[in-house]
């Protein structure tokens, strides 16, 4: 069944085109993901999809299925300031809703039996109470719980969190969401991702989060130079469907080159006067000339900003303790920085992790203990909330007022128009206001003037919101040559795998642990040792368990553990002779179409065999 169909919309703004003559079709239960560059369209789609935008031009159409409800997650959701958190909730057209919310309001009535009892019936009546049951699990995976809170006094994330949850609720046929991880812990993440990756679910979605494309998406649309281009598979698929397509413009490029400088000499020896076939030919050059000048677009955020000397004595955190009224946030925590050191911080919203940075950085005092900062050290502090942009102010206008040139390696300079160049800003685009930025362009100028002041150790608090995947790609490869220290509070799991060292895992309480490894081995690991806790018997009170009462393994288990080392190994070996054979430039698209599903179910494989030889590892 179609859900959505868009054909030839186009949209502009002033003289800027966002996209000219897309068509787009969604089927029932797609997943489809759309990518792009931060200010090249990606909100107004699903603005123009939702219905909240119109397209440009006589053919354009946009047919959403009649019998159909739509569900729209904005960036910034806007909900009245006066209403409460369980208003908002409940405040819909959906039957099931209703009979919920007047169920829920019974409850604080309890003496007013007509009331309870009228609330018991249509409860029954409708069999709503599974979906009772659904709403309290989404409000408690989402964290809300403060149900009687009004909308104006919760922070941004809050409100985010809100808006999510009311439209999971709501139970849309077609859901389209922007950037609907943020704002998310990691446990929020990994919950949506199973909820959204059910069959049933149709879903359009802007998100940057990689882990969640790969995993949730059956179709990814990418929106280039005001094209769109559709990739059915998930975000390997994408990768390497987009390699191929950009090698095919490369050769596509080249041919139309010489067939331009051909078409070129004929239309100057032509004569004046040209007949019906020689006017063909004519528009039939334009078409060549533009497909020919045409550049495909291999523009990359370039960052070489040098990083000031980091001396031999960094950051000594000594026995911190600080909390807020009876919540402790942290508690006895000793560390020493060494150099180069790359650490992530992890933990659920709320447990204090954004308040340990200002700790560190000396913005807030501990109740207990110190924090000694080396002579040597520079913060590049990039916060969640940011700085305060001057709306008025154009973009070049906000670099060239911290420096009008940056120090680069190697004792060169870089003028503050070439790095806002390398940053994506061209030079029409650096005398654009702040205030006509994206949410992601605006990130990424206040991430630019983070990094230009020369820090020796940065402390990045969710970097990665609405930046575009082009620029985390570039950013996560700086970071990866950045020759200091690197302190990172991501809801990226993927951004947080290819960078951190080891965690900083905030378990709530106060109690941090530090857990040598990426954010991935941390879950494997947990998730083994909460299964082991599930099946353990409970231990009588007092009772110590000696060696011999540990699990030994079985000579089946041993047998298991040997064998899975050599598939996992077997599987490894076969994974790369197909990633080397995607390099073959002659694969037809069959082929790389056959070879990408082979190779997901590879992957599949290895994750669970390796699942499986960590529970065993643990009893060997």
């Amino acid at each position: 069944m179609n859900y959505l169909t868009i054909e030839k919309v186009t949209k502009t703004y002033g003289e800027k085109v966002l996209f000219r003559d897309i068509d787009l079709h969604i089927n029932h239960g797609d997943k489809v993901a759309l990518v792009a560059q931060n200010g090249t369209g990606k909100t107004t789609l699903l603005r123009l999809i939702a219905g909240e935008e119109k397209g440009e031009g006589e053919q354009s159409r946009v047919f959403v299925h009649k019998n159909i409800r739509i569900g729209y997650l904005r960036q910034e959701p806007n909900f009245p300031n006066d209403w409460t958190v369980m208003e908002t909730i409940f405040e819909s057209e959906n039957p099931m809703i209703n009979a919920v919310r007047q169920y829920e309001e019974a409850l604080l009535f309890p003496e007013d039996e007509t009331k309870m009892q009228s609330a018991l019936t249509i409860m029954e009546d409708l069999k709503a109470w599974d979906f009772e049951s659904k709403i309290k699990e989404i409000l408690f995976k989402l964290n809300i719980t403060e149900l009687e809170k009004t909308v104006g006094t919760l922070s941004g994330g809050q409100q985010k969190r809100l808006a999510l949850a009311k439209l999971l609720i709501d139970e849309p046929e077609f859901l389209i969401l922007d950037e609907p991880t943020n704002h998310l812990d990691l446990d929020m993440i990994e919950w949506l991702e199973d909820y959204l990756s059910q069959a049933n679910r149709t879903l359009f979605m802007v998100t940057h989060d990689r882990y969640f494309l790969e995993r949730v998406c059956n179709v990814i649309v990418e929106l280039d130079q005001g094209n769109l281009y559709k990739y059915q598979g998930n975000y390997t698929d994408f990768l390497e469907k987009k390699a191929t397509r950009h090698e095919n413009e490369g050769i596509g490029l080249e041919k139309a080159q010489k067939l331009m400088k051909k078409e070129l000499e004929w239309i100057r020896r032509a004569p004046k006067a040209r007949g019906t076939k020689a006017k063909s030919r004519i528009d039939a050059f334009d078409v060549i000339k533009e497909k020919a000048t045409n550049k495909v677009d291999d523009q990359k955020v370039q960052i070489e900003i040098k990083g000031t000397r980091l001396g031999s004595k960094i950051l000594e955190v000594n026995y911190i303790n600080k909390a807020y009224d009876d919540k402790v946030l942290v508690k006895d925590f000793f560390y020493k920085f060494k150099k180069n050191e790359r650490v992530g911080i992890v933990g659920k919203n709320g447990v204090g992790k954004s308040t340990f940075l200002k700790l560190i950085t000396k913005e807030i005092r501990p109740d207990s203990g110190t924090v000694v900062i080396g002579g040597t050290v520079q913060f590049g502090h990039f916060t969640q909330d940011g700085i305060q942009l001057k709306q008025d102010k154009r973009v070049i206008e906000v670099i060239t007022d911290i420096a009008e040139f940056i120090p680069l390696a190697k004792g060169l300079k870089l003028s503050a128009s070439k790095l806002l160049e390398r940053f994506l800003f061209s030079k029409n685009h650096q005398q654009v206001y702040v205030s006509q930025l994206s949410g992601g362009e605006r990130r990424r100028l206040y991430l630019l003037t983070v990094l230009m002041k020369n820090p020796n150790f940065l402390i990045l608090d969710e970097p990665t919101n609405d930046l575009d995947i082009l620029t985390l790609n570039v950013l996560e490869n700086f970071l990866a040559d950045f020759p200091g220290c690197v302190l990172i509070v991501s809801h990226d799991r993927f951004f947080m795998d290819k960078l951190v060292d080891h965690l900083f895992v905030f378990e709530g309480d106060g109690k941090i642990k530090d857990y040598n490894g990426n954010y991935t081995e941390y879950r494997a690991n947990k998730k083994i040792e909460d299964r082991q806790k599930e099946k353990a018997p409970k231990e009588k009170k007092g009772k110590i368990k000696s060696d011999s009462d540990k699990p030994k393994m079985s000579y089946l288990e041993r047998k298991e553990y040997n064998r899975l080392e050599k598939e996992i190994e077997k599987l490894e070996k076969k994974k790369s002779e197909i990633t080397e054979k995607f390099n073959d430039q002659n694969l037809s698209s069959e082929e790389i179409q056959k070879m990408s599903i082979e190779l997901g179910e590879i992957n599949n494989s290895i994750d669970e065999k390796e699942m499986r030889w960590l529970e065993l590892s643990e009893i060997a």
